[in-house]
């Protein structure tokens, strides 16, 4: 049986090639550890509201995985515009603002939760000490034996915590 755990990742349709090798890769760790993904769009589809829906999920879930893939990209852009403290951005990358609501969904609910960010990637729960969770870097499809065998350990300790929310619950 597959312990499940909400993955909190744009659809395959708005991800680069690259983007979707990474969340295949996180996938395939998640099922060689008897982890179910499960995310609004790919394991379940919305009848009632989407945000509505993402709580019910994860009511279901013992843990969760956050995806920060850039969705928006700015060559230039303004922080607190007209305020005392604005200043100038240049080359901004966001998530998906899904993210971070499905990451305080998580957290509010006390779940385990892993967090990857590509380059670039920052605020809200991507923030360094916004969360318990330490903010990995996104695994690219091309990672060294070395790197493989960093995250397999970053892993197992996720779903060793998954696991204990589970029997535990």
């Amino acid at each position: 049986m597959r312990i499940p755990v909400f993955v909190s990742c744009p659809s395959p349709e708005n991800l680069t090639p690259e983007q979707d090798a990474s969340a295949s890769l996180i996938l395939q760790l998640m099922k060689k550890n008897n982890l179910d993904w499960r995310a609004l769009g790919r394991s379940d589809y919305p009848v009632d509201l989407p945000l509505r829906e993402v709580v019910q999920m994860i009511r279901h879930c013992s843990g969760g995985i956050i995806l920060g893939f850039k969705q928006y990209t700015f060559a230039k852009g303004t922080k607190c515009a007209g305020a005392e403290k604005e200043t100038a951005l240049t080359n901004v990358a966001m998530p998906t603002p899904w993210n971070h609501l499905e990451a305080g969904i998580i957290a509010g609910r006390a779940l385990p939760i892993l967090i990857f960010r590509e380059p670039g990637v920052a605020g809200g729960i991507f923030d360094v000490g916004t969360s318990e969770a330490f903010i990995h870097s996104m695994p690219g499809p091309g990672i060294d034996r070395q790197a493989r065998e960093d995250l397999d350990l970053v892993f197992q300790r996720f779903v060793g915590r998954v696991r204990q929310h589970y029997y535990d619950e």
